[in-house]
C-alpha cells in the first residue's frame, strides 16, 4: 500500500486538490489576491534554469533537422490540428476550443518530459534541448498563434505584447537567473534534485486546484461534457505520439533520439497555459482550462506506459 502511494501520489493528489477545490472554492480568490501561486511558478522555472545542464543541451545545436522539425510539430503542427480537431469536436462550446488552443500553443514540459526520455533510456541530451528550445521560442509564438486561431468570426483583441512580456518576466527572467547561478550552485543542488521535481509537480497540483475553484459553478453545471473533454484528449494525445514518430522516423532518428523527440516533443506545460488563461481567458471562458487539466492528465498516464514501451525495445537491443 505504502509503495502504491509513493507511486501513485500525483494522481491521489490530483483528486484530492478537486475535491478540496469543490469543498472550499473560496480559497481559490486568495491565492490568486496574494499571487501565491504566480511566485511558486517563479519558482519552478528558477529551478528549471538551475537544474539545466546548457552545455550537454549546446551539442544537438548542430542537428538542424532536429530544431527545425522540433519546433515545426510542436509550435505549428499541433496548434493546427488541436484548433481543426476542437472546432469539429465542440462547435457550440468555444469555451472548450479556446481552452483547446491554449494547452496547444504552450511550450513542452520542463521536468516531466525528461523524466519520461529518461524512462524510456532515450537520448536525454535531446530532451533537454527541445525542452529549452521550445520554452524560448514559444514565448515569442504563443500570442501570435493565439490571435490568428482563436477568432470564431470576429477579432479578438489580444495584447500581443502584454502576453509576450508576461510570459517574459514569468518564465524567461526566473530561467536565465537561474542559469547565471548555476555554475556556483550545481554541487550544491544535487542532493536537491528530486525535492525539486515533487515541488514542481505540487505547483500543478496548485494550478489544478485554482483553475476548478475558479470554474466551480460553470464544471457542475457542465455534466458529461467533462467526460467529452477527456475523450477529445485522449485521442488528441493518440495523434500527437503517432504524429511524432512518424516525425521522428522521417528524419532518420536512432532509437534513442527516437524516443526522446516522440515524448518530449508531444508534451505540454500546464504552467504557461495556466498563465495566459488566468491572465487573459478566465473571465470569458472560465471553463477553458478544463482542456488544458484533462490533456495534462492524460498525457502523464498514457506517457508512462509509452515510455516503458520504448524501454522495453531498447533493453531487447542491448
Amino acid at each position: 500500500m505504502v509503495n502504491f502511494l509513493h507511486k501513485q501520489w500525483f494522481f491521489i493528489g490530483i483528486a484530492l486538490v478537486v475535491a478540496l477545490a469543490v469543498i472550499f472554492p473560496a480559497l481559490g480568490p486568495v491565492i490568486k489576491k496574494y499571487r501565491i501561486l504566480n511566485a511558486g511558478i517563479f519558482v519552478t522555472f528558477f529551478i528549471t534554469g538551475l537544474s539545466i545542464d546548457t552545455n550537454t543541451v549546446i551539442e544537438q545545436l548542430t542537428n538542424v533537422r532536429v530544431l527545425m522539425a522540433s519546433l515545426v510539430s510542436s509550435l505549428i503542427f499541433i496548434p493546427f490540428m488541436t484548433f481543426f480537431l476542437a472546432t469539429l469536436a465542440f462547435p457550440e462550446r468555444p469555451d472548450l476550443v479556446v481552452g483547446s488552443v491554449i494547452i496547444a500553443v504552450a511550450p513542452v514540459t520542463v521536468a516531466s518530459g525528461t523524466v519520461m526520455t529518461t524512462i524510456a533510456l532515450g537520448n536525454v541530451p535531446l530532451s533537454l534541448f527541445i525542452c529549452i528550445l521550445s520554452n524560448f521560442v514559444a514565448l515569442l509564438t504563443i500570442p501570435f498563434l493565439l490571435q490568428i486561431l482563436l477568432q470564431f468570426g470576429q477579432t479578438i483583441d489580444l495584447p500581443v505584447f502584454g502576453i509576450l512580456s508576461s510570459l517574459t518576466v514569468t518564465v524567461l527572467l526566473p530561467t536565465v537567473i537561474g542559469q547565471l547561478m548555476r555554475p556556483r550552485l550545481k554541487e550544491l543542488i544535487v542532493p536537491y534534485q528530486k525535492a525539486f521535481s515533487v515541488f514542481s509537480q505540487c505547483i500543478v497540483l496548485l494550478i489544478i486546484f485554482n483553475a476548478v475553484s475558479a470554474s466551480i459553478h460553470q464544471i457542475l453545471n457542465a455534466g458529461m461534457i467533462i467526460v467529452s473533454v477527456f475523450g477529445f484528449m485522449i485521442g488528441l494525445r493518440v495523434l500527437i505520439l503517432m504524429m511524432n514518430y512518424a516525425i521522428s522516423k522521417i528524419i532518420s532518428l536512432d532509437p534513442a533520439s527516437t524516443s526522446a523527440f516522440t515524448i518530449h516533443n508531444s508534451q505540454k506545460t500546464l504552467t504557461v497555459s495556466y498563465l495566459v488563461w488566468a491572465g487573459y481567458f478566465a473571465g470569458d471562458f472560465p471553463l477553458a482550462m478544463i482542456p488544458p487539466i484533462a490533456f495534462h492528465m492524460t498525457q502523464m498516464f498514457m506517457d508512462t506506459f509509452v515510455a516503458h514501451h520504448f524501454r522495453k525495445r531498447a533493453l531487447k537491443r542491448l
